[in-house]
């Protein structure tokens, strides 16, 4: 018997494509696209959906119990530069979303729990470079903050009542399907859209600013790997560190004008820029590696190649249609 499984947040950036590899894997009709009142975003009826507020405890719950789920990958979340327009709202889906979903999935036979970390939980006082596991874990927004907060949550869950709960921290995701939803990273992706539309881009970052990255084939992967791997292999129940890449807004566009020779990037910080500066340029994702096999497989240069090609295929095609 197939496992079922619910996707919270399924809309976002990583729900919206985290969903049809895990119908593929499992069929359509095992995984539930779990949304804040809007719909999947995909082509027909390729799978049950349901309104999942996480707020609420009482939606959580009706779902796992109406679908039969077993399995919950819990991304719903407000990220890093929306959370600070609405800390209140960051916090009350980011900690009490996280708590309902814990509750409801153990009291109603849900065997596993993936929640979605993020190397946001670092702050100003991580090393710049290869960030440890262990590193101090003091950050600056309410992101961050609740990502600390939620992965001793998890932990807890796990020492007290033995729930499997596994979590990676996602540096900043590069996707060629879904625009980003409002965090400090979204540059790398708004950066391929202005330079094939307009064939400039005004970066709110500064050109030297070195942050961790990772495109989404990579973080689908790394999703489903730590999913896949035994309990005894997943010894860390918070948040695991994930690498793909590291660059700059300067390098990022150095490579885009390698392949688009005409196009200019230029540069002028904003609130953004002081969320940027707390977090490491780099990351150690050793114990990842060593636990569960992780290995990165897309650089920047692949990365590029795919994202200009693909965008390029796409916005073509809405053009002429």
């Amino acid at each position: 018997m197939k496992e079922k499984v619910l996707v919270t947040g399924s809309a976002g950036q990583i729900g919206c494509e985290l969903v049809p590899a895990l119908r593929t894997r499992l069929g359509k009709e095992n995984v539930v696209a779990g949304t804040y009142r809007k719909g999947f975003p995909d082509d027909g009826d390729s799978g049950p959906s349901a309104e999942v507020d996480v707020t609420r405890r009482e939606d959580v719950a009706r779902t796992i119990k109406q679908h039969g789920v077993d399995t919950v990958y819990h991304l719903a979340a407000v990220i890093s530069a929306v959370g600070e327009r609405d800390p209140q709202t960051a916090w009350s889906v980011n900690m009490e979303g996280l708590k309902n979903v814990l509750d409801a999935s153990r009291e109603n036979g849900v065997r596993r729990v993936y929640w979605a970390s993020s190397a946001a939980v670092f702050g100003p006082d991580a090393p710049k470079k290869m960030a440890p596991q262990d590193a101090p874990l003091n950050p600056t927004t309410i992101y961050g903050v609740t990502k600390v907060a939620g992965e001793l949550l998890c932990n807890y869950y796990f020492l007290k009542y033995g729930f499997d709960i596994r979590s990676i921290r996602y540096p900043g995701i590069i996707s060629n399907k879904a625009m980003p939803g409002g965090g400090t990273t979204d540059y790398a992706v708004e950066i391929f859209y202005a330079a094939i539309q307009k064939g400039s881009y005004q970066c709110y970052l500064r050109q030297d600013t070195a942050l961790p990255m990772m495109y989404m084939p990579d973080c689908i992967r790394a999703t489903l790997m730590i999913m896949d791997a035994p309990l005894e292999s997943v010894p860390r129940h918070a948040g695991y560190n994930l690498s793909g890449m590291s660059f700059t807004p300067g390098e990022l566009a150095a490579e885009i004008r390698r392949r688009l020779p005409d196009f200019a990037c230029t540069y002028s910080p904003d609130g953004r820029q002081k969320i940027a500066d707390s977090w490491p340029g780099s990351i150690d994702d050793k114990e990842a590696r060593r636990d569960w096999g992780w290995r990165p497989t897309i650089g920047l240069e692949a990365m590029t190649d795919d994202m200009l090609s693909s965008l390029s295929e796409r916005l073509s095609g809405s053009r002429a249609s």
